[in-house]
């Protein structure tokens, strides 16, 4: 379940799947980390020993979850970052993704790249939705500013540069999990789309937040989490959030976990019906890679 809610989970979170026991015991065991107070991530001490060893740092996804982020998709081999020229033999240090590149002093905290420069390294490297991902919930965390992120963008330099700068102007605080951002990042594709995340709805009672609002036409697009479902009330709420936006003359577009991390083409496809019904004359612009930016 942590791996599935981006390597990080909160203990109400996990409690609706697991006892109190059962949580404390993978504690224990080492299979899980508290990573302050009510929230738990997958653990890093095997990559930061390897790091050590190869005279590096952890970097990348792995620093994310260091940093209590999700990901899109929590890394099976750790990464580290190493100073260029140095030999890691595989055998000596273990199996890991390695990366060289020259670090500051101020990308460096106690043995991991420090918050900014975790968030540039996985623009940099990651696909789109998996950088922002990243961005998202670094933003989320406080640990990085909006303003900070886009002055060290503007000043990004050599291959990966325009995924930063894309990364920079599209992250936000307001994505809740990476499952919100690996969907926003697929309606970023379609230029005939302008999406809002989070953004308020005014229905006869209330006033909801879907996930993701296109007020042009009036379309509510919303990352349908299981683990909210996890009681007859959470359900029963969820369906009158569904009715009330549906009599407030929105459209509701509800996409599954599944859906949307492994198979986004379904996505797409949805998407690409709806433009096509709204206004034939629009596609969709996945086939333009969203890297493309100008220097």
């Amino acid at each position: 379940m942590v791996r599935r809610l981006g390597g990080v989970a909160t203990r109400a979170q996990l409690l609706t799947v697991v006892s109190r026991r059962q949580l404390e015991h993978a504690v224990a065991e080492g299979r899980l980390w508290r990573a302050g107070r009510g929230r738990y991530v997958l653990p890093t001490s095997p990559a930061r020993r390897r790091a050590v060893a190869a005279g590096g740092v952890i970097s990348h996804l792995t620093a994310a979850l260091h940093w209590g982020w999700g990901v899109m998709w929590p890394p099976d081999l750790p990464w580290i970052t190493v100073p260029p020229g140095h030999n890691v033999s595989r055998r000596r240090f273990g199996a890991a993704r390695v990366y060289y590149a020259a670090l500051g002093a101020d990308d460096v905290v106690d043995g991991v790249t420090a918050p900014l420069r975790t968030v540039l390294d996985c623009a940099r490297r990651l696909p789109f939705a998996e950088g922002l991902a990243v961005a998202d919930s670094a933003l989320r965390s406080g640990l990085v500013a909006p303003d900070e992120l886009r002055a060290a963008a503007a000043g990004a330099r050599g291959p990966g540069c325009r995924g930063i700068r894309l990364v920079a102007a599209q992250a936000t605080r307001l994505a809740a999990n990476p499952f919100e951002s690996a969907l926003r990042a697929v309606t970023l594709e379609f230029e005939g789309l302008t999406i809002e995340p989070q953004g308020a709805v005014v229905t006869r009672f209330r006033t909801y937040h879907p996930d993701l609002v296109e007020r042009a036409r009036r379309l509510a697009i919303e990352a349908d989490s299981w683990e909210f479902h996890s009681s007859r009330d959470a359900h029963a709420r969820d369906c009158v959030r569904y009715t009330e936006l549906t009599l407030a003359g929105w459209r509701v577009l509800r996409f599954t976990w599944a859906q949307v991390m492994q198979h986004p083409d379904h996505v797409r496809g949805v998407l690409t019906a709806l433009l096509d019904h709204d206004e034939p004359e629009l596609r969709s612009s996945r086939d333009h890679d969203p890297r493309d930016l100008p220097p």
